[in-house]
């Protein structure tokens, strides 16, 4: 039987350290076996496409993983912890659309709510968050059409499909790719 323990809270100012020793103490007594945390931040990208997510496990020896370039939060203090402390981790972190800082994104919270459902492979329900991640997007609709930002949000688009495009390609055929790379560079570099 699945058994969810959830805090649910605003990020501490200060005192990081103390908040996280406290969040592990709690968990050690009531045996959570995994540390999930979840995550938003505001990032250039489009309302129109799905949020880009990124999910994180400890352990993963993912390039993206060892050489993590970005925001840090609470979220990813609590994962050091509690990966120091052997619980495994992972982190589900979403983006959401900077020129949408005034109001929630439900859409993110639904692409949270999924991400999460798929990681501990239990259907949670969703509710009325579909209805409330569709008004919002409508709700963008307008305000990019109120602020004439109809171009911005057409390179914003053109970027993100672009950037998709680049992570399909390098899924499909990485490997390969950076062998014959290494191939070419050790034939030049030995003068053949």
């Amino acid at each position: 039987m699945l058994h969810l323990l959830a805090q649910i809270a605003p990020e501490p100012n200060y005192r990081w350290e103390e908040y996280c020793r406290q969040t592990l103490r709690v968990a050690e007594d009531y045996d959570v076996s995994d540390v999930i945390t979840l995550g938003s931040m505001f990032d250039e990208c489009p309302h129109t496409r799905p949020l880009p997510l990124d999910i994180s496990k400890s352990g993963c020896e993912c390039e993206s993983d060892r050489e993590y370039n970005g925001p840090v939060g609470i979220p990813n203090i609590l994962d050091a912890f509690a990966a120091e402390a052997g619980f495994p981790t992972t982190s589900i972190w979403v983006s959401v659309p900077h020129y949408c800082a005034n109001t929630e994104c439900m859409q993110g919270t639904l692409e949270l709510l999924r991400a999460l459902s798929l990681i501990i492979e239990y259907p949670l329900i969703e509710g009325d968050l579909t209805r409330k991640a569709m008004q919002w997007r409508s709700d963008a609709d307008g305000l990019v059409s109120d602020m004439h930002a109809g171009d911005y949000l057409a390179r914003l688009e053109h970027d993100y499909d672009l950037d998709a495009r680049a992570k399909r390609i390098a899924s499909n055929g990485m490997p390969a790719c950076e062998e014959l790379l290494r191939e070419a560079e050790s034939l030049l570099r030995n003068g053949v």
